[in-house]
């Protein structure tokens, strides 16, 4: 992930800006607005505006030759949830060819659903929106978007996500949306959110600070979940638990493919789900 500082909840998203990822953010945030118990209309507005900030991300930011980067952080409080929306291209300046009405549109329609919306950045230095939904906005960090490079773009959606809580709702909408995409039987779906339970409900006791770090990628055959890195042992620890020793089997059975990987920055759990599997 580009952005660590993350607050004591919430949930960071790091992905490539293609539309067809706007769902994804769109769904693991709807499923993080209903652990808080964000009522069904707050959540359709919020939807509303999660989805027209990232698509004025997919449709302006970059040049449409490139695949540029789109950063997503929510921090729920006391009175809702805020969501900022970032990008790192040229700033609030339509495409050639794409009308501008769109774009004034796109944000008119954000801060008329928000109880507070703002926008931060300039040309060439990317554009981050804040919004808060339902009331009682929060900032969620205090400094100006500065005019830093742009971090590469991840080739899987990356998440963090704290507390414990937060981990299942988000990770299984975001696991179904991605597996969406593929021809993905019904059932192995299902099996894919029980093994996104079963992972969710393990896998903060592996990382010392509570917050789960993990990444999900899209494969010509289907879906890979990676979860880390983890320190040292941790990553066979989380495959342990998803044992059934009443059963004599394990969860990783619902599984097409389950390893261990490792790289300098630590272990790695790593389950994929497949078409026809």
């Amino acid at each position: 992930m580009s952005i660590t500082n993350v607050d004591s909840s919430g949930l960071q998203m790091s992905l490539p800006a293609k539309a067809e990822n706007v769902a994804v953010v769109r769904h693991a945030i709807a499923g993080l607005a209903e652990r808080i118990g964000m009522d069904e209309a707050s959540i359709a507005d919020l939807k509303t505006v999660v989805t027209e900030a990232c698509m004025n991300v997919v449709v302006h930011a970059y040049p449409e030759s490139e695949t540029g980067l789109l950063e997503v952080r929510a921090v729920p409080d006391g009175d809702g949830l805020t969501v900022a929306v970032r990008d790192f291209g040229r700033g609030i300046s339509p495409r050639p060819g794409v009308d501008r009405p769109s774009l004034r549109i796109g944000l008119a329609l954000i801060a008329a659903l928000s109880s507070s919306f703002e926008i931060r950045g300039g040309v060439e230095r990317g554009t981050e929106i804040r919004m808060h939904l339902p009331l009682a906005a929060r900032p969620i960090v205090d400094a100006e978007v500065d005019a830093r490079p742009g971090p590469p773009v991840p080739e899987a959606t990356e998440l963090t996500v704290g507390p414990a809580e937060l981990v299942g709702p988000v990770l299984s909408r975001a696991l179904t949306a991605l597996a969406a995409r593929h021809e993905i039987t019904v059932d192995r779906i299902s099996d894919a959110m029980l093994l996104a339970d079963a992972i969710s409900a393990a896998a903060p006791r592996r990382f010392d600070d509570g917050h789960v770090r993990l990444s999900i990628a899209d494969r010509s055959d289907g879906v890979e979940l990676k979860v880390g890195p983890m320190a040292t042992g941790a990553a066979a620890g989380l495959r342990e638990s998803l044992a059934l020793p009443d059963l004599g089997g394990s969860l990783e059975t619902l599984a097409d493919e389950v390893r261990i990987e490792s790289d300098g920055a630590g272990e790695y759990l790593v389950v994929a789900i497949v078409a026809g599997g």
